[in-house]
């Protein structure tokens, strides 16, 4: 009887320690994808966007490219042109359009708009996925989308300045995300997901490294910090954080994921106030309340509710 009782607690014990890893695994992700904007602020300063996100995409396939060759399932023809889709919208497409809002705004003000994606998604899933939301919940949109346009009409005191534009654009990198998101869904449900986003980032650097041979003369004559910066994004904000959250999600329940999401618009705007010297103003951090508020409880929402 003892031996039963003691193998039970071992089990709880094993389970517990599962949980807090997965929930700090989740958590770095997070935070990870929060110095994204940061780095990439430091690597502007001497390389164009598509350079920055070229390189950046670069050094994240190099990391990630073992997971392409471990013995798993592979893609019907479907599903490759899928991913080939995929990869087209949410590398590519997502990330020139994000980094060149950057490039115009301030690092505090990007990480504040990513925070429309749980926001977003929910939207999309009335239009597409037919769910149905309850009015609070619309209000709860409503609000967050009031808040969005708070932080793009401030200006700081003093310091970096951000642009209407520039914040438009991230949240335009935003909406390929949406796009990104539900042109995968069967795919991360049918095949590792793991594999999938690894595919995804390669195909994704392939189509980059073309768009820059194209339209752009390669430079790689940067400075050590510049160089530093693009690899930082690429292998901790990219490969690293994209693992960690690929690993968390497969041991915590999605509704209890999704909170971890939000470290990334928080750290960012922290990254920006205190290494980059950005000065909030008081509308963007109204705004930026209303906004994570509501991205929270989108990103940690259960189930569908029930049309009232």
């Amino acid at each position: 009887m003892r031996k039963a009782e003691a193998g039970g607690e071992s089990s709880e014990i094993i389970s517990r320690t599962s949980r807090i890893r997965a929930t700090v695994a989740l958590a770095l992700a997070g935070s990870l994808w929060g110095t994204a904007f940061l780095f990439g602020k430091i690597a502007l300063r001497e390389m164009s966007v598509s350079t920055n996100v070229t390189l950046r995409f670069c050094f994240g396939s190099l990391v990630l490219l073992p997971l392409l060759f471990r013995r798993r399932r592979r893609f019907t023809r479907q599903d490759s042109s899928r991913i080939l889709l995929a990869s087209l919208v949410g590398i590519p497409l997502q990330f020139l359009i994000q980094f060149k809002g950057l490039a115009l705004t301030t690092v505090s003000h990007a990480s504040l708009m990513v925070s429309t994606l749980p926001i977003l998604l929910a939207l999309s899933a009335v239009f597409f996925l037919h769910e149905k939301l309850r009015l609070f919940e619309w209000g709860v949109l409503l609000f967050s989308t009031l808040g969005a346009v708070l932080i793009s009409v401030s200006k700081a005191s003093q310091g970096p300045q951000p642009s209407i534009r520039g914040d438009l654009l991230v949240v335009l990198s935003m909406i390929a995300a949406v796009f990104l998101t539900l042109l995968t869904k069967r795919l991360m449900e049918a095949y590792d997901p793991s594999y999938v986003t690894a595919s995804m980032i390669f195909a994704g650097t392939v189509f980059l490294v073309a768009w820059s041979a194209i339209f752009e003369r390669p430079q790689f004559t940067f400075s050590a910090r510049a160089w530093l910066a693009v690899a930082a994004q690429g292998v901790l904000a990219t490969a690293v954080a994209y693992i960690l959250w690929n690993w968390g999600m497969a041991r915590l329940p999605a509704a209890k994921a999704g909170i971890f999401f939000n470290m990334e618009p928080l750290v960012g705007t922290l990254l920006g106030v205190v290494v980059l010297s950005e000065k909030l103003g008081g509308l963007t951090i109204i705004g930026g309340a209303m906004i994570i508020g509501g991205a929270v409880y989108f990103s940690t929402r259960t189930n569908a509710p029930e049309e009232q």
